[in-house]
């Protein structure tokens, strides 16, 4: 999507099929897209911490993988804005469609017994998972693979609602929270697709510090990672309820959501 003038830096020409809105190698000359590349701590450092707590809980390793899969898509997405390289992409585009096939076998699989295994769910999201990376790997076209992880978005959402609506309403402040961060991140992702060339101009006018908070692809990194853990902290308050436990959201330094244990269960 970005003009192929952008200067060359120390990762050479993008290979990738896509390449973004943000100036190429303007901040670092390591870094190609500076800002679209730190972003990404968002989805590395909160996840890494959340799946350490949730195997200290003692909770099922399915929501160790969620938090872990979101971790791995920013590391990707970290590698990808850094070098513009087309592997680098894939291990950014390919762990997207991988760990949200984890977040909707939790969702779908919450109201089972404990430690027990859903095997048609996970041998139907296994064949999805691998058809849509061998399709992809043969038809490198970004809309397929847009399309495919939209379609799982929308399984998470319908999945969601029905059991705000239906099961837990107590639930439907963080349910909604969720999904409005990430549909406004998807909202900045558009805009910064389609309006490409007003907001670089605009950027050549401000002052860089100020030009960086119209990175509008950066944004999408921070509300979507922030959407997919609240959306994680979600599925967990789901599945403690119907295990009977008593789950508890603390904020850490009073500002990022955890949910924590009590030992004794509800009877």
């Amino acid at each position: 999507m970005a003009p192929s003038a952008d200067r060359l830096g120390y990762w050479g020409r993008p290979t990738s099929t896509l390449d973004w809105c943000e100036d190429n190698y303007v901040v670092s000359f390591y870094i190609a897209e500076f800002w679209n590349t730190v972003s990404n701590l968002i989805m590395i450092l909160p996840p890494i911490y959340g799946a350490i707590q949730t195997y200290k809980d003692g909770l099922e390793f399915r929501y160790v993988y969620s938090f872990l899969g979101l971790a791995a898509v920013g590391i990707g997405s970290w590698c990808f804005h850094m070098t513009l390289q087309y592997e680098m992409q894939l291990l950014d585009e390919l762990p997207m469609i991988y760990s949200t096939c984890v977040f909707v076998y939790c969702l779908y699989e919450c109201f089972k017994q404990e430690n027990t295994l859903g095997l048609f769910p996970i041998t139907l999201l296994l064949f999805f998972s691998v058809s849509v990376s061998v399709v992809y790997l043969q038809w490198k076209e970004p809309v397929f693979h847009q399309v495919m992880y939209g379609a799982l978005v929308a399984c998470l959402v319908m999945r969601s609602i029905f059991i705000v609506t239906w099961v837990y309403p107590c639930l439907k402040p963080i349910c909604y929270i969720s999904l409005s961060v990430f549909l406004l991140g998807f909202l900045l992702w558009n805009i910064d697709n389609l309006a490409c060339d007003s907001l670089r101009s605009t950027r050549q006018r401000l002052p860089p510090v100020v030009g960086a908070v119209t990175q509008f692809h950066a944004w999408w990194h921070i509300l979507t990672g922030l959407g997919s853990y609240l959306h994680i902290i979600f599925s967990l308050q789901i599945r403690s309820i119907y295990l009977k436990h008593r789950p508890k959201v603390k904020f850490i330094c009073g500002v990022w959501p955890m949910l924590h244990m009590d030992a004794q269960k509800t009877s």
